[in-house]
């Protein structure tokens, strides 16, 4: 090794050694909180916080806007919008395979065909914007629909009605760029109103109910009016609502739907519609379940559903059809509750809304698209107008012959404008260029055919359009109104209520009857009680039998040392040894209770007559003050307060003192005091017994 060369190995362990060592790295939560640390001082760090947010941010507003929630404007869902976009482009008339829609939808939905056809499949079912052929499933009973190469379907008259109008759509370019998809559609009508929707994002949901196509109608021409707007809930399936706490559709609404039930026999119920959200196959099974746990009691079921419910419920003989029914609603899918919250896309962001704010919004769109359209229409019928006049003029004052002196094209032109110049008042706007090309590209046979009475009866009908467009469009609040009627008209028939609105007589909403399930629960357990271990349940069929019960039932126990409990009933559960009482608790059905303790401080001796009022489960409480010397002498129960007890106090027969030795007592004498009381003093004399 050279000197060099040593020297400069010994100078780079120097330096080595003089700076210093750089820490070991240890995980820090709090720095990684913050971002990672920039490295060598580089300013493009990337922070892992800062990715995650956006990326999160990013991923829930796609979910929100492209997936979940349907827009305010046309009430649709990115998915449905394209498919309805894709049928209007193969629409010739015919029926279409579902298969080659969902294949055309692949251009412009970038989730393929799984999520494309299973969309389809429910809005088909909704039976108001497609005209389905096949087998698209069924509703009511749950079943799927066949394969998209099976089935086929179409626009309905009523969506090429409302639903699309090009001349008034906003295009945009699809997910790759190749294709034009509307960002809305200019619908007028509130379809998602008619149709509801549900859908899950990311930390929101919607959920809004359907509604009755022609109360829609109704609604929004109140609105244009500016009525009051109540627009209720109806559903496909029937049923009965309670619509008392819809509020308007708003959040924290809520509505209950029952199905519809008819008392077909003693021991058999049919039932004929089903609530909203369930099918006869999850109605069928909530049943079964109820009566698998023992809260109702059937023989058999019978789902005889095919294009109308019929569920065929047979009871025991020992039950009949009056007891089973609030049963049935209680323990089963034959009620359910429904929670309506409206969240919507609007201004690109998503809105919680009620209903009928919905409809008014609608109605106000709606008014304004056939504004847009009218506009439109009066310019198409303005410019038809002012070139079937500058045809007249042209053919009729032969102004096509002053072109034949002209050489060139500028000249042919010139003259042209110049024969017109004369009759410029006459129009509406001015004579463009493009006008002239258009005139100069007659054919003379035209001009030789030329009919002038024909023409003037042209223009004139024009004018009488262009005037009823313009009436129009001065009064279009009574336009939009009359537009309106007539979609009820051409499309209301069939489409009338289903779901049944729980009212009193003079119209008013009323809930409905409250069902207490543990007034209806079939009792068909018994209490049973172990005395000497002190346990008792519905499991304990060897020990001593106390009364019939159910599995929702509650337990009072009152034990020796003078304390109460009110417990769930189970199959086996400790309550003290040796008992006072074990007893099923009615909170319907008070019992008085008639006690004789010993204070066990004073050594008094009292009597109390009481109820039991409002209690919590599980929780302890003394019927006197607690006391290792206290005592219960007598107790009994009764069912009203007119039944008392009498009892005989006998004192102690050492007492010398005292004459008496025994003291008669009636429970009559006392009023009905709180659990709590201390009560009314017997005799402050040691006491040996009290018999009854």
């Amino acid at each position: 090794m050279s000197e060099d060369e040593s020297t400069t190995e010994e100078e780079k362990e120097q330096e080595a050694e003089e700076k210093p060592a750089e820490p070991t790295p240890r995980f820090d939560p709090e720095a990684l909180g913050q971002g990672l640390a920039e490295k060598n001082g580089d300013d493009d760090a990337i922070y892992v916080d800062d990715m995650y947010g956006d990326w999160f941010l990013d991923y829930a507003s796609y979910v929100i806007l492209e997936r979940a929630v349907p827009h305010a404007d046309d009430g649709l869902k990115p998915v449905q919008r394209r498919i309805l976009h894709s049928m209007k482009e193969l629409e010739d008339g015919r029926y279409n395979k579902v298969a080659n829609v969902i294949g055309n939808t692949m251009k412009y939905h970038p989730h393929g065909d799984a999520s494309i056809g299973d969309a389809m499949i429910q809005l088909g079912q909704k039976d108001l914007l497609i005209d389905t052929q096949g087998n698209w499933g069924n509703v009511l009973t749950g079943d799927s629909a066949a394969a998209p190469r099976y089935i086929e379907a179409r626009l309905t008259p009523f969506a090429l009605e409302v639903i699309f109008s090009p001349k008034v759509t906003t295009w945009a370019s699809s997910y790759d760029g190749r294709n034009k998809e509307p960002v809305t559609f200019p619908v007028k009508f509130p379809v998602l109103l008619a149709q509801g929707a549900e859908g899950i994002a990311v930390g929101l949901s919607t959920k809004i109910l359907p509604h009755n196509f022609i109360e829609i109608l109704d609604a929004m021409i109140d609105g244009l009016r500016k009525n009051p707007i109540s627009l209720l809930p109806d559903f496909p399936q029937g049923g009965i609502a309670d619509c008392t706490d819809y509020n308007g559709g708003a959040r924290g609404g809520r509505v209950r739907v029952r199905a519809r039930i008819e008392k077909v026999k003693k021991h058999l119920l049919k039932i004929t519609e089903i609530p909203f959200g369930t099918t006869t196959t999850s109605l069928i099974d909530s049943i079964l379940s109820a009566n698998d746990k023992n809260k109702i009691k059937i023989a058999k079921i019978e789902d005889n559903t095919a294009e109308f419910v019929e569920i065929m419920v047979h009871l025991p003989s020992t039950v009949s059809a009056e007891d089973a029914l609030p049963a049935l609603y209680a323990f089963t899918d034959c009620e359910v509750s429904l929670a309506p919250n409206a969240c919507v896309i609007q201004h690109n962001h998503p809105q919680f809304l009620s209903v009928n704010d919905l409809v008014k919004s609608s109605a106000d769109l709606t008014r304004e698209l056939l504004r847009q359209e009218l506009e439109i229409k009066l310019g198409e019928l303005q410019e038809k107008w002012h070139f079937a006049s500058l045809e007249k003029i042209f053919i009729e004052k032969r102004i096509y012959r002053d072109i034949e002196k002209e050489e060139t094209w500028e000249g042919v032109i010139s003259a042209v404008d110049k024969g017109l110049k004369p009759y410029i008042k006459i129009f509406k706007r001015a004579i463009t260029q493009d006008d002239i090309l258009r005139l100069l590209e007659i054919r003379i046979k035209r001009i030789s055919k030329f009919d002038s009475f024909r023409a003037d009866e042209q223009i004139k009908g024009f004018e009488d359009e262009i005037e009823e467009v313009e009436g129009h469009l001065a009064q279009m609040t009574r336009y939009a109104i009359r537009y309106l009627k007539e979609l009820k008209k051409k499309y209301g028939k069939g489409k009338e209520r289903k779901t049944e609105i729980s009212r009193s007589e003079d119209g008013e909403l009323v809930p409905f009857d409250k069902i207490v399930a543990s007034q209806v629960v079939v009792a068909n357990e018994t209490l049973y009680l172990n005395r000497k271990d002190g346990f008792a349940g519905y499991s304990l069929k060897k020990d001593e039998a106390i009364e019939k019960c159910s599995t929702l039932d509650d337990v009072i126990v009152f034990g020796k040392d003078g304390v109460m409990k009110v417990m769930k009933i189970a199959d086996k559960m400790f309550v003290g040894k040796s008992p006072l009482r074990v007893s099923v608790f009615r909170r319907d059905d008070p019992k008085v209770y008639n006690m004789v303790y010993r204070d066990g401080k004073s050594g008094r001796l009292y009597a109390k007559k009481f109820k039991i009022g409002g209690v919590t489960r599980d929780k302890e409480y003394p019927l006197f003050k607690t006391h290792s010397k206290s005592r219960i002498f007598f107790f009994a129960v009764h069912d009203s307060e007119k039944k008392n007890s009498n009892i005989l106090v006998h004192l102690d027969p050492e007492l010398k003192r005292v004459r008496e030795k025994v003291i008669e007592f009636d429970f009559a004498w006392l009023e009905i005091q709180g659990r709590g009381v201390k009560g009314s003093t017997l005799t402050a004399h040691k006491v040996d017994r009290v018999v009854n």
